[in-house]
């Protein structure tokens, strides 16, 4: 089976929406092979409010943000991993709003112009969270899960109201997401979505795009994402094994369906199965650290 993939939006940037009982959302307007039609911003709850992922440090959305927010208090602003479209904003609204920013750290950084989304360097949280932790307002309750992976330092947030998890770029419903060394790890991304997954959540509310929704669903669309890693891995031993050693190469064949300005985020996750594999011992390499233009044998 594929990803059952969820495309459909309707949506006006700038434009809050009521998408759930507890769940308010603002679309930026910054679309891209990375982000789909935008970073979605997350309000939780009605009156003392908590903000997940502000987004872009952009003045339009800014605005929008704060008109969203009217007659609301900020408590919270709670970023899911420091990337250039969804935390730069998060310390601007946190001062805004006279409150702070709560995440588990700012990360490591990646290679250069290897990813659509930057790191966000100047991105520290005032208050420092992880797995265990609780967030809450009148009305509403984040629980704080760690789910590296597509960063060492993401998180997604479980509302217990509605059995529902603010998934970041961890899952999302348009796509299969990015997994960069040495930031990202392949192992850590997979154990993750077994973490998710054991939740039993109903509803996942991806930074992009449109909700995953249905605990049966849910499942489904975490067993496939997961089987999707696997099938990639499969298709690099098989590209081993051919004799080819080479990333760029091996990217050619396995997405030669993918929009090709995909490749180099494409390359960096392939590098990352290399990189889990080599752990395992199944695969070997003359560089101590591997780099997408690194060498790949079978060991």
């Amino acid at each position: 089976m594929a990803i059952p993939y969820i495309r459909e939006i309707e949506f006006e940037y700038g434009v809050v929406e009521q998408v759930s009982p507890l769940i308010r959302r603002v679309i930026a307007n910054n679309p891209g092979p990375f982000t789909y039609v935008g970073t979605g911003v997350y309000i939780i709850g009605h009156g003392d409010v908590a903000v997940i992922d502000p987004g872009p440090e952009d003045a339009v959305h800014f605005e929008a943000l704060k008109k969203a927010l009217e007659g609301d208090t900020v408590t919270h602003v709670l970023v899911s991993h420091g990337h250039s479209d969804h935390s730069p904003l998060a310390q601007p609204l946190a001062e805004w709003a006279g409150c702070k920013t709560y995440a588990k750290n700012c990360g490591i950084p990646t290679a250069k112009g290897e990813l659509g989304s930057a790191d966000d360097l100047g991105f520290m949280p005032d208050v420092k969270v992880g797995d265990g932790d609780v967030i809450s307002g009148p009305g509403w309750t984040l629980d704080v899960i760690e789910t590296p992976g597509h960063t060492c330092n993401h998180l997604c947030f479980g509302l217990r109201e509605e059995n529902a998890c603010f998934s970041g770029d961890h899952i999302m419903g348009w796509s299969t997401t990015v997994v960069a060394p040495p930031d990202g790890d392949m192992a850590d991304y997979m154990n993750s979505l077994d973490k998710i997954q054991a939740r039993k959540f109903e509803t996942l509310w991806p930074t992009h795009g449109s909700p995953v929704k249905g605990q049966a669903f849910v499942d489904e669309f975490i067993s496939e994402y997961a089987s999707h890693r696997r099938a990639r891995e499969a298709a690099i031993l098989e590209q081993l094994r051919s004799g080819e050693t080479s990333i760029p190469e091996m990217v050619k064949v396995m997405y030669a369906d993918v929009d090709t300005r995909l490749h180099p985020a494409a390359a960096m996750s392939v590098l990352g199965h290399m990189i889990a594999l080599i752990k395992t011992g199944a695969v070997q390499s003359p560089d101590e650290n591997p780099t997408v233009r690194s060498h790949f044998e079978l060991a």
